[in-house]
């Protein structure tokens, strides 16, 4: 990756490994917003803006260290691409979505976030986390994700009025089920025992596990498998009901190289069925 960091800003040359708009909306992130060409991030406590700039993209941030690691910008992604390109089926999603990047996402914002994401569309999900940190900015000085004591303090007619629905429960659950100490903590554990792990607790299913595995803990050998990624098999692969053995056989297929896979797919999948 060919990049250079200053006080103030990241300067990325290499336009075929970094497209903002592929990263941004590809499902794996929602605090994000595109104004006119531009894209604000608004990850934690953080904030960047992404502008194309010639043959170039600028991301302007004073936390630089901070968003090198967010877009994790050490990675070489050609070389996961030319190693993803041996499946046939890969080609077009990898031509399309060739810009894409799988971001390191804060593991209680993304617990959450996922929570709220079930049975729910982007745009959706996008609003609701827009409502929690407008409503913390006055408490925090300035606008955030809300800290984890300040969500515990929450009611479900909270949660409600910001638009959760009946994630309002699972929320208020989850919220006496773990802390960000205890999800830290999950980071050693292997990935069958951490899904089980994340499974039990409330508002968490198999996809939704899957989501956190990938975006928030890392783990690079899970395949969420939603609605556009269970068209795709159902399309490319065979006709089947049961979501966790299209799971199974997509792990089967590529391995560790499942989760960058997934993204690339669900993106072509969700852009040109939607």
């Amino acid at each position: 990756m060919n990049y250079k960091k200053y006080n103030n800003r990241i300067e990325i040359y290499n336009k075929s490994d970094f497209n903002p708009q592929h990263i941004l909306e590809c499902g794996q992130v929602f605090s994000y917003e595109k104004v006119d060409e531009k894209y604000n991030v608004f990850p934690e406590d953080k904030f960047a803006q992404i502008v194309e700039d010639g043959e170039k993209y600028i991301i302007y941030t004073f936390d630089v260290d901070y968003f090198e690691n967010y877009f994790n910008l050490k990675v070489d992604y050609n070389i996961i691409k030319n190693s993803l390109l041996k499946y046939q089926i890969m080609t077009k999603p990898i031509q399309f979505g060739y810009g894409i990047r799988i971001l390191k996402q804060n593991l209680f914002e993304t617990l959450i976030s996922f929570i709220i994401s079930a049975n729910n569309n982007i745009k959706r999900i996008k609003l609701i986390l827009s409502r929690l940190r407008k409503y913390f900015s006055a408490q925090n000085g300035k606008e955030m994700f809300p800290t984890y004591l300040q969500l515990k303090s929450c009611n479900e007619d909270f949660f409600k009025e910001i638009g959760c629905g009946y994630r309002a429960e699972y929320l208020v659950k989850v919220l006496n089920q773990i802390t960000p100490e205890i999800l830290e903590d999950w980071r050693k554990l292997d990935t069958q025992t951490l899904q089980k792990n994340l499974i039990a607790l409330s508002g968490v299913g198999p996809k939704v596990a899957d989501c956190i595995m990938l975006f928030g803990y890392g783990k690079k050998d899970v395949f969420p498998v939603d609605t556009w990624i269970y068209q795709m098999y159902c399309k490319y692969y065979k006709k089947i009901e049961n979501r966790l053995e299209i799971r199974k056989d997509l792990i089967n297929q590529f391995g560790q190289l499942s989760g960058y896979a997934q993204q690339y797919l669900f993106y072509f999948q969700r852009s040109f069925d939607n």
